[in-house]
């Protein structure tokens, strides 16, 4: 026998009040919130371990999505902030010793900002301790399951994505 979690008493208790409620429908989107939840708890707890506010963990990611080096404009785009907000938050960053600006070596008139190593090391701590959490999670599945859960929700994605262009960052 299966065993069972806190969404299985929730729909037992919403069945006989709402007859029509498609169980599976319930159970499954329960369960993606609660696990959601839980995922966003453990990453609010990276943030305090390595010592980062959300804006700066935000700042840092998107820095090393580009490789470690971009221009402010590119991460303001990015984070879609205005580029004095963005201003603010590296400066933040390079007293922490996180960031660096330099001179651009394709445009003089442009800054460049880098991740340190201590920027980059801080930013895979708090990735590491996530990602430790969703391995834990997700090797209760085998390789096949876990790819069939990822085709799954990502057909389940395409619809929820053709909504109107939802921002999903």
């Amino acid at each position: 026998m299966e065993q069972r979690d806190w969404t299985d008493g929730h729909v037992e208790r919403w069945k006989p009040v709402l007859p029509e409620l498609d169980p599976d429908i319930e159970g499954a989107v329960t369960r993606m919130k609660k696990l959601s939840v839980h995922l966003r708890r453990v990453r609010e707890q990276s943030l305090v371990d390595f010592d980062l506010d959300r804006q700066e963990f935000d700042t840092l990611h998107k820095l090393a999505g580009h490789g470690g080096k971009a221009a402010p404009s590119d991460l303001a785009a990015d984070l879609d902030l205005a580029p004095a907000s963005v201003t603010g938050r590296l400066d933040a960053l390079e007293r922490r010793g996180f960031v660096r600006r330099t001179p651009s070596t394709t445009d003089r008139r442009r800054v460049d900002v880098e991740l340190t190593d201590r920027g980059r090391s801080t930013w895979l701590g708090a990735m590491d301790f996530l990602g430790n959490e969703e391995e834990r999670l997700l090797h209760v599945l085998d390789k096949e399951e876990r790819g069939l859960l990822n085709s799954m929700l990502r057909r389940i994605m395409v619809i929820a994505e053709d909504r109107g262009g939802a921002h999903w960052d």
